[in-house]
């Protein structure tokens, strides 16, 4: 319930500017120049800042001419603090999937077959966001795939005023359709876009090892009983592997408290190397 309340937190924060909802406006302010770290477009009309995927493909649209270095620097700093605890915390489709799961409805549990389709998302990573946008000089994955937009910026802007009416089309309702499948995915499958899709995901589990926060194991009191890799729901193989998001719920399934959050692990370490001298 902790988590849950923090991200919906983070969800209002990022979209507290509340006034362009009336006006069916899109935020110009300088802050839509710096960056959020969980996915959430840059259209929403109460988005205060941009979304790291979405300035990431538009940097890449620039080269030659102009190399990425803000977009990139962002990344890294995000990426190196949190790694994917900003997909379990900071995320507000994240949260959206959660609470969606939550239907009562039977359940695809996580197999063999979904453990092999987490890693369509690299590959979306790598055509979506490196290729196409170079190609096509255009943010490919917001334009033709990303349902956060569409949800939180298409769908606001068309049908609670009539500025943006022109963008209704072939491809509005294409993402209409995919919106719906990926809510649909999200009511039977924990978090199915985090899993298969999401290449911000992606990105941020290149990091989840070294990051600065999130959780790790005490390798000396483990005991291998895979009690975590059981109570998780995402396709993890060991705990804050690169599909692991960082949650904290198998924290409390360990029963030799081998689970910790990274930086109370050192504080624990400290304590006790203090009472040994």
């Amino acid at each position: 319930m902790k988590r849950k309340i923090f991200q919906l937190f983070t969800a209002l924060l990022y979209n507290s500017d509340l006034v362009n909802f009336t006006n069916q406006t899109i935020n110009q302010n300088k802050t839509k120049g710096l960056c959020v770290p969980g996915l959430n477009c840059y259209s929403c009309p109460g988005a205060i800042a941009a979304c790291p995927l979405g300035s990431l493909q538009f940097a890449i649209t620039q080269i030659p001419n102009k190399l990425p270095f803000y977009i990139v620097g962002t990344l890294l700093i995000f990426g190196g603090l949190f790694g994917r605890l900003i997909c379990g915390f900071l995320c507000p489709f994240g949260l959206i999937q959660e609470l969606l799961y939550k239907i009562p409805t039977p359940k695809i549990k996580k197999n063999s077959i979904t453990r092999k389709l987490s890693y369509l998302k690299y590959i979306l990573l790598v055509v979506f966001i490196l290729i196409l946008p170079v190609v096509l000089l255009a943010p490919t994955f917001c334009k033709y795939i990303c349902p956060a937009g569409t949800l939180e910026a298409g769908i606001p802007l068309v049908v609670f005023g009539n500025k943006f009416d022109n963008i209704v089309g072939k491809l509005f309702n294409w993402k209409i359709f995919l919106l719906l499948f990926i809510i649909i995915l999200a009511v039977f499958i924990y978090r199915g876009f985090c899993k298969f899709i999401c290449p911000l995901g992606a990105i941020y589990s290149f990091f989840n090892k070294y990051s600065v926060f999130g959780i790790t194991v005490n390798e000396k009191r483990c005991i291998n009983c895979n009690k975590c890799i059981k109570v998780c729901k995402m396709d993890v193989k060991k705990v804050n592997d690169h599909e692991c998001i960082n949650c904290g719920d198998c924290i409390n399934s360990c029963p030799t408290n081998a689970i910790h959050w990274k930086k109370i692990k050192i504080r624990g370490e400290k304590e006790i190397e203090k009472n040994k001298t």
